[in-house]
């Protein structure tokens, strides 16, 4: 079995929850904040969510504080707020830390699996790293997870097959989620 299916997690009533429950399906992990210019990432992962999910997809959120403090919300204020503002249905989880020694060792595992390449090139990509760099540095090494809506793509296997930084366009997230679903 992979490791991927070994860790715990809580999902946002604060219950206990195995990944080993997810064994089989394709998953998109990310973390997400409310508060993020990103935000708007939430309507293509419904799309994908609602066109896939009966072909053994799932996305796991895990709503993130770390990055510029955009997700300030408790567990139940971010859950309404993404269900109200876009319609989300996939599983959402318990707020956590993807960075620094309090780091979720899902993240740390993920990030170790598939490590940061860079958010791509162009003006825009530029300035997120400039402003990631200065809110990461105060986790050094651990700093894992560079910003919101960092998304993994784990195969069927539990394999961490791809990492997706924010900059990356959802169409080519929605491309090899689809192409990893026609695998099997």
């Amino acid at each position: 079995m992979s490791k991927i299916y070994e860790f715990n997690v809580k999902d946002r009533t604060g219950k206990e929850t195995n990944l080993g429950d997810y064994a089989g399906k394709v998953l998109l992990i990310v973390n997400t904040a409310t508060g993020c210019g990103f935000t708007p990432h939430y309507d293509p992962l419904e799309e994908m969510y609602k066109e896939f999910r009966d072909q053994g997809f799932e996305i796991l959120d895990f709503p993130c504080n770390q990055f510029a403090d955009q997700a300030p919300g408790s567990d139940e204020e971010i859950h309404s707020f993404c269900t109200m503002k876009f319609g989300t249905e996939f599983p959402q989880f318990a707020k956590i830390d993807v960075n620094g020694d309090d780091a979720h060792p899902l993240f740390a595992y993920l990030a170790t699996e598939k490590p940061f390449e860079g958010f791509g090139k162009g003006i825009k990509n530029a300035a997120l790293k400039k402003f990631s760099d200065m809110n990461n540095k105060k986790y050094g090494d651990k700093a894992y997870i560079k910003w919101n809506f960092t998304k993994f793509l784990v195969d069927r296997q539990g394999n961490v097959v791809a990492r997706f930084e924010p900059t990356t366009d959802m169409k080519d997230v929605r491309a090899a989620v689809a192409a990893e679903l026609n695998k099997s």
